[in-house]
């Protein structure tokens, strides 16, 4: 289990990225992260890699301070953003150089892998295509077998037939291994078919987290119209989030599904509608409720 309580890091007086984020992420998760860039996910896992020291607040991995910890460290994989390979390394290379440090290594993984997605397992990397480079790094990350992975904009530059083949990977390697899995992505859309649980960072913490399905389940987007007037205050008994009206038909969006469905049914509407959400439709809604401005995510 990951703990990360009251967690601040800055880089100098004037740039605080993170300030009093807390956060508990259970084993056996894939848990995404997500927000704009430049909103200090980046950040935040180097902080749990132990690669930048905090200013303030600790981070508990299986309930031991992960920083400058070697025992904690033999667990965790870190795939960057801007990845880096050693000048004339090949995926063989790059494999057998993860393999001296992590004794759980699978080479055999990383060469089927290859195989399945035509990767030349002796060509230099630094010759491979962005999207291409990725998947070298998640291969050989998913091959440590470690119980901590994380992954910085997983599938950046990675077309949509190879991504479904690593996610399908990811979500084996999490129940081969009981892994723990922290993704991080600007694109909400991208996380939410392999993620059980999803954390929004903005304002220098994480604001809103919940597992997928309480998320799907728990909020409604409603159509409806009744025979007589009606205004936002006709469902003052529901939880309501969103409320517009055109013409005779009202648009809501409202928590409590169970509860909200009962009550709409009984006031014998004309018409009566419900709507399917998205992941980026729900994270909207819930913070216009805490009141934080939604930052656009491509």
């Amino acid at each position: 289990m990951i703990e990360i309580k009251n967690l601040r890091k800055s880089f100098d007086e004037a740039t605080c990225v993170l300030d009093k984020l807390s956060s508990t992420i259970p084993d056996n998760v894939i848990y995404g992260l997500v927000g704009a860039n430049g909103v200090g996910k980046s950040t935040l896992l180097r902080c749990i890699s132990s690669i930048y020291k905090a200013d303030a607040g600790e981070i508990l991995i299986d309930g031991k301070s992960s920083y400058d910890n070697e025992e904690i460290k033999k667990e965790i994989v870190f795939i960057p953003d801007d990845l880096f390979f050693y000048p004339g390394y090949s995926l063989y290379d790059t494999a057998k150089f993860y393999q001296s440090m992590y004794e759980r290594f699978d080479l055999e993984f990383v060469i089927n892998a290859a195989k399945n997605l035509k990767l030349d397992l002796n060509k230099s990397i630094n010759t491979f295509s962005k999207g291409m480079r990725r998947q070298c790094a998640i291969i050989c990350a998913l091959a440590t077998n470690v119980k901590y992975m994380f992954f910085d904009e997983t599938f950046d530059g990675i077309d949509p037939v190879v991504r479904l083949y690593f996610k399908k990977l990811i979500a084996k390697q999490m129940t081969k291994q009981d892994t723990t899995i922290i993704m991080t992505s600007h694109n909400l859309r991208e996380l939410e078919d392999v993620c059980d649980n999803l954390g929004l960072i903005n304002d220098k913490k994480i604001i809103f987290e919940s597992d997928i399905d309480t998320l799907k389940t728990d909020m409604l987007k409603v159509q409806i119209s009744l025979k007589g007037e009606m205004n936002k205050n006709t469902f003052k008994d529901l939880d309501v989030l969103y409320y517009k009206k055109v013409g005779r038909v009202a648009t809501l969006i409202v928590k409590d599904a169970k509860k909200s469905k009962k009550y709409l049914e009984s006031l014998k509407p004309i018409i009566l509608d419900y709507l399917s959400l998205t992941l980026e439709e729900i994270f909207i809604y819930q913070m216009e409720v805490m009141g934080y401005v939604f930052k656009e995510m491509d």
